[in-house]
Parts: C-alpha cells; structure tokens; sequence
C-alpha cells in the first residue's frame, strides 16, 4: 500500500484481528492485528524483551471509520497538504491492513517523533526487526519514494525472507523492492 496503491474496497476489515500478547500503550481496535503480524510482533517483543528493551504496541488496526477521523483531524490542525504527509488517508493505511503498527517504549519520551529513532525501543527494532519480518516502513530520508516523512515508530509485516533480503541488499522501501514507482503523493 502506498499513495498509488489504496485498498479494496476502501473500507476493508481483515477477517482475523486479534489481540497479541505483547505489552500494549493502546486499547480497543488500536491493540489489535491481524493473526499473521500479531505472532510475529509476539516474538519480536519477547526478543527485544529477553535483551532488556521494552517495546509497547501503540498502535495497531485502525478502521475506515477511525482512519477518516485521523486523517481529519490532520487536516483541520495543519491543513490537507501537510496532512497528506503525516497521515494516510482513508482506504490508503497499512494500519487498516492489520499489516502494520507504530511501536512505543513504554516511557512516552520521543512517542511519534522523529527523535524516538535514538529511544531503544526504535533503535533495537531498527537492528533487529528484519529477524521477524517486520521493516521500518517510512525510513529517513525517503519521503520523495513512500510519501511519509520519517517514522521510526512505524513497523510493516512483510515475511520474514523479504524483511531479510531488504536488510541484506540494503533495501530502504517496499517501493524499491517490489519495483514499484515511487509514490510521493495522492493521484
């Protein structure tokens, strides 16, 4: 998913959100995922855990319904352009896949800015997330390719072997390693 590429239909529920077993910052739909995800962040968190890293979901599943009051909310504070930067529109989050979530340390310091990458929550999941197939989707400095400007908080499933290659090869997006044409703003 990116600015190019919305879900179908739009308003898109996945059939198996569940809650994992992971420390939660959120409640209600926020702390759920889609099975797949929710084992691998299983994993994940009890890794980064038994290294003495706490990481939180802060953020999971986000609905059509929840999506389209965000994204408002983005634009009444800062006006469409900006917003369209800050957060997906509706039909267009990975959120709502129950694909992706936005991680936490438990502390609140640095939560949603680009200033939580040197927090240890982002800096063991930059290192390591690959190991569980989950990449840092919107990395820094690659906004003219996803569209989003840096997100060190924001984890995307994507198996295991593909997290690996992208870590090998040096691969920054999902946009460079599917091939896919850059996707800096809404068509």
């Amino acid at each position: 998913m990116n600015k190019h590429r919305p879900l179908s239909p739009a308003a898109y529920v996945p059939a198996d959100l569940v809650q994992p077993r992971v420390r939660l910052a959120t409640s209600g739909e926020a702390a759920l995922l889609n099975s797949t995800t929710a084992a691998a962040a299983e994993r994940m968190f009890a890794a980064a855990a038994a290294s003495g890293v706490v990481i939180t979901l802060a953020s999971g599943y986000r609905s059509f319904n929840t999506q389209i009051a965000t994204y408002n909310k983005w634009v009444q504070a800062d006006g469409q352009a900006a917003a369209d930067t800050a957060s997906a529109r509706p039909g267009y989050s990975e959120h709502q896949t129950g694909w992706s979530f936005d991680i936490g340390d438990g502390s609140g310091r640095a939560s949603f800015t680009p200033a939580f990458a040197s927090q240890p929550a982002a800096v063991w999941a930059k290192a390591n997330a690959h190991l569980f197939g989950f990449v840092v989707r919107y990395p820094w400095m690659f906004h003219e390719i996803t569209g989003y400007y840096y997100e060190p908080w924001h984890l995307r499933y994507v198996g295991v072997e593909a997290a690996g290659e992208m870590n090998t090869r040096g691969i920054a997006t999902l946009e460079e390693y599917f091939g896919l044409e850059a996707a800096p703003a809404y068509r």
